[in-house]
């Protein structure tokens, strides 16, 4: 039953690709405006350069002042199947994907093959920082010279290029914020991952690292399962405070479907303090707003480098408290108008809490606040607010005394 149902779930995927592959010039405007763009990288030597694309998100030139997360992929069939899931689960919003730059090679290049091939014993380490001294010196600073970056950046790979990711990870963890590895080729210690993980995983620190590492029981992967494992024990028994590491099996499910299911869980793993919203009897929310900021200060300065909205965890507790201590849920709904003034829905929750405590005119004052910031929305988010400021005018006309 378990398996059936895991093969229809990954079929249904795959028909979902299809779709978004075979719709994405419409879904992104691409004959309105360019959004894939190639650049040429120079190798070290200044010998050859290696070709790449880059698959810009869809408000890249409707919004010249905002920076963009960039995900890079080193195999050249990435960038369909990645743009496409960007494309889908990036267009609501930001949710649950950031919108994204996606950096990939531009079709099969020999330079780059060579520089992905890590050998075995001691020529690992010297063709691995080749190859991460290219990304870091060569990719990363075309890519942040040319386009828009905000600093973070996720590494996707598929077996053998997830073993380059977890050799990075290991190596030079630094370059990435987040890695999604699909299927990592760990047979016959390729990459020297198994020999290195236990002593270089814990010694990682400093910012925050996101990993989903992520297999199935498929027949192309039994070779790679004992490695798997053994990896899984290693990261148990020696990661780092500063790894988050989601490890995960997609058994009974199709070889080819490993990156792409990888690519949506991975997403929703690295992304996901970023959106959730703690619930009012979490450990952090139980220690009040001060907690609550602290840790989305962490957020932000340690683990995303992007700013990280409290907004909706403190609206979370001051509404878990309206009816039993109805001013200290006042308090904490002023606090997220102070932390974030320009937000129509900061607003509009202090709206509410008085329209619930039946202060007719403080809502509606507050509620016109929340109109005026929503003008900057989409026309959607602009009618929720004005129905909620029409709710709460009516309510003077019925109720003229209010509750002090």
């Amino acid at each position: 039953m378990h398996v059936t149902l895991l093969k229809n779930f990954t079929l249904v995927i795959n028909v979902i690709f299809i779709a978004l592959i075979t719709q994405q010039a419409n879904a992104i405007e691409l004959t309105e405006t360019d959004f894939v763009k190639t650049l040429s990288v120079p190798t070290a030597d200044k010998a050859a350069s290696i070709d790449f694309n880059i698959t810009l998100p869809p408000s890249y030139y409707k919004k010249p002042n905002k920076r963009y997360v960039v995900i890079f992929d080193l195999h050249p069939r990435s960038q369909p199947y990645l743009s496409g899931l960007h494309d889908w689960m990036s267009h609501n919003g930001d949710w649950p994907w950031l919108e994204t730059i996606v950096v990939t090679p531009r079709g099969y290049s020999e330079q780059l093959g060579a520089l992905k091939t890590l050998g075995e014993g001691d020529e690992v380490n010297v063709a691995g920082t080749k190859l991460l001294n290219f990304l870091e010196k060569g990719v990363f600073k075309a890519v942040d010279d040319e386009y828009r970056s905000n600093g973070f950046r996720i590494f996707n790979g598929f077996t053998g290029n997830a073993t380059l990711g977890l050799y990075t990870l290991l190596n030079r963890p630094e370059l990435f914020n987040a890695y999604i590895l699909a299927s990592p080729i760990l047979s016959d210690n390729y990459g020297n991952i198994l020999l290195d993980a236990k002593a270089k995983l814990k010694k990682i620190s400093g910012k925050t690292r996101t990993v989903f590492l992520s297999t199935s029981d498929s027949n192309y992967e039994q070779a790679q399962l004992a490695g798997f494992a053994e990896l899984t024990e290693i990261i148990a028994a020696e990661k780092s405070a500063a790894l988050d590491i989601t490890i995960k099996r997609f058994d009974g499910s199709y070889y080819m479907s490993q990156p792409a299911l990888a690519a949506v869980y991975g997403i929703e793993a690295i992304f996901n303090d970023y959106h959730q919203t703690l619930k009012p009897d979490s450990i952090i929310s139980l220690g009040g707003p001060k907690a609550i900021l602290k840790h989305y200060k962490y957020l932000s300065e340690k683990k995303y480098g992007l700013k990280v909205s409290a907004e909706g965890t403190l609206k979370a507790l001051a509404f878990s408290k309206l009816e039993s201590t109805p001013e200290e849920a006042i308090e904490i709904l002023k606090i997220a108008v102070q932390q974030y003034p320009e937000s129509a829905y900061a607003h509009q929750g202090l709206a509410k809490a008085y329209f619930e405590l039946q202060q007719f005119e403080k809502a509606v004052a507050r509620q016109k606040i929340a109109v005026e910031k929503s003008m900057s929305m989409i026309p959607w988010h602009q009618r929720k607010h004005q129905q909620y400021l029409e709710q709460y005018q009516a309510s003077l006309t019925t109720s003229p005394t209010e509750t002090k």
